[in-house]
């Protein structure tokens, strides 16, 4: 009934202007043709938003491509070398993708069947065929070739970044600092002759001319100097403050807390030991039985270092470094090892890497590591502070005679498992009447124990 009673009314209002006013029926028409015109163009619009909306929701998933590509396919390829099997950067682009389709999730299927391809590959690649993924969808492959395909775009600068000055900002400088100039040189010579015109009026007044106002007393070191008792008392001062910044000074001779050299390859302690948890003693291994830590062989880092040629760590980079840098020291070790990429093999030539030792004690003292390590437990934070956390390795301690001292004094002897101590800790905790005993009452502080 309201639509019927709708038309009536528009028959009889567009009746109406057409009998009073053609401007109104040509203008009332024109603004319905608009109002048709736009939602014909809306109705396009929602679509076309509806389509779009469709092949995005079909688009394959980067992220998640990167995902599956570390769990299951790093282990034996990498994107931009080979490793046990081929590079996979724009592999979509070289095989067809339902026969890459076939390949991934049976692939030595394939090679029986006498495929080519798959035949071809087999051979080139030592005969090793590859892992099934038969789980795999054809959607997960599709995230992982579009992961393989991706190019990241260019860093751009953030907002507020420092822009590189023009020559005109420079050339602006420039004369700013022209005028700077000019306007100092003004003032020094205000400054030079206002000094002049006031000796002129003080040499002209004759107020200053009496010559019983000008008698000069004796001068403040003349009379320092005949005081006998202030001259004795300066000097003790100044021996005693020479002697004690002199002996300040020589405590100081030998103590390198806070050494920080460069490496020749850089390493850094915060990524292996703190970001992947790697354990001190896994490249230390010496430690534990031996007086020195040692320096790790290549070979340990060539351990992980064959399979990881450039750096994708995810944690926040430290200031001032960028994963192209990692990337190239780790270029540096393949160098010194003769590890070719390519062929994933050694080539024989190796170049020696000059590390700088960092923590060194005289010769006339004897530290033992494995004593320490093995015997009495004692962590390596201890001494060389949060390793974790330095990204170059730096001397955390003073290991001056005073600091191991303290430590011997306040560091119990730890007796679990520990039969070589049982029976003299026995006897001494009898003697001290104690019931644990430190490591100084044991006898930690002898001179022999740590002096040649």
């Amino acid at each position: 009934m309201c639509c019927i009673f709708t038309s009536k009314f528009e028959t009889i209002f567009f009746n109406f202007l057409v009998k009073k006013n053609s401007i109104f029926f040509h203008l009332f028409s024109h603004l319905f043709s608009k109002v048709r015109l736009m939602t014909f163009f809306g109705l396009i619009s929602f679509f076309s938003i509806l389509f779009s909306a469709n092949l995005t929701a079909q688009e394959p998933d980067v992220q998640k491509g990167k995902s599956l590509f570390n769990s299951q396919c790093a282990a034996c390829h990498k994107l931009n070398r080979n490793l046990v099997g081929p590079a996979l950067n724009g592999v979509s682009a070289k095989y067809e993708k339902d026969w890459l389709y076939s390949w991934i999730k049976n692939s030595q299927a394939m090679i029986k069947s006498g495929d080519p391809q798959a035949v071809a590959i087999y051979e080139e690649y030592n005969k090793v065929a590859m892992n099934a993924f038969p789980n795999l969808s054809n959607e997960d492959i599709d995230n992982i070739l579009a992961y393989t395909d991706y190019v990241p775009p260019k860093p751009t600068p953030p907002p507020g970044a420092p822009v590189a000055q023009t020559s005109s900002s420079s050339s602006t400088n420039d004369i700013i600092l022209i005028l700077l100039s000019f306007v100092l040189l003004v003032l020094v010579m205000l400054l030079y002759l206002i000094n002049k015109t006031l000796k002129s009026l003080v040499n002209q007044n004759t107020v200053f001319a009496d010559q019983q106002n000008n008698k000069k007393g004796i001068p403040i070191w003349k009379a320092f100097a005949k005081n006998q008792f202030l001259v004795f008392c300066s000097v003790i001062f100044l021996l005693l403050s020479s002697a004690y910044y002199a002996y300040g000074y020589m405590l100081q001779v030998g103590v390198d807390q806070g050494y920080m050299p460069i490496q020749p390859i850089h390493y850094s302690h915060k990524i292996h030991s703190g970001a992947n948890q790697i354990e001190c003693q896994y490249c230390h291994s010496s430690a534990k039985k031996s007086k020195h830590s040692g320096i790790p062989s290549l070979n340990v880092c060539m351990n992980c270092h064959e399979n990881i040629a450039e750096y994708n760590g995810e944690e926040d980079l430290e200031k001032g470094y960028t994963k192209e840098f990692y990337t190239n020291e780790i270029k540096k070790l393949y160098k010194a090892v003769g590890w070719d990429e390519n062929s994933q093999s050694y080539t024989g030539d190796t170049e020696p890497v000059k590390w700088v030792r960092i923590h060194n004690l005289p010769d006339f003292v004897y530290f033992n590591h494995a004593q320490h390590v093995n015997v009495a437990g004692v962590d390596c934070k201890t001494c060389h502070g949060p390793v974790e956390e330095m990204e170059i390795l730096y001397q955390h301690s003073s290991l001056t005679m005073g600091w191991c001292i303290n430590c011997h004094r306040e560091t119990n002897v730890d007796l679990k498992n520990n039969e070589y101590y049982q029976k003299i800790h026995e006897e001494l905790s009898k003697k001290y009447g104690v019931d644990e005993l430190t490591a100084a009452q044991m006898g930690g502080l002898e001179c022999g124990k740590c002096h040649y």
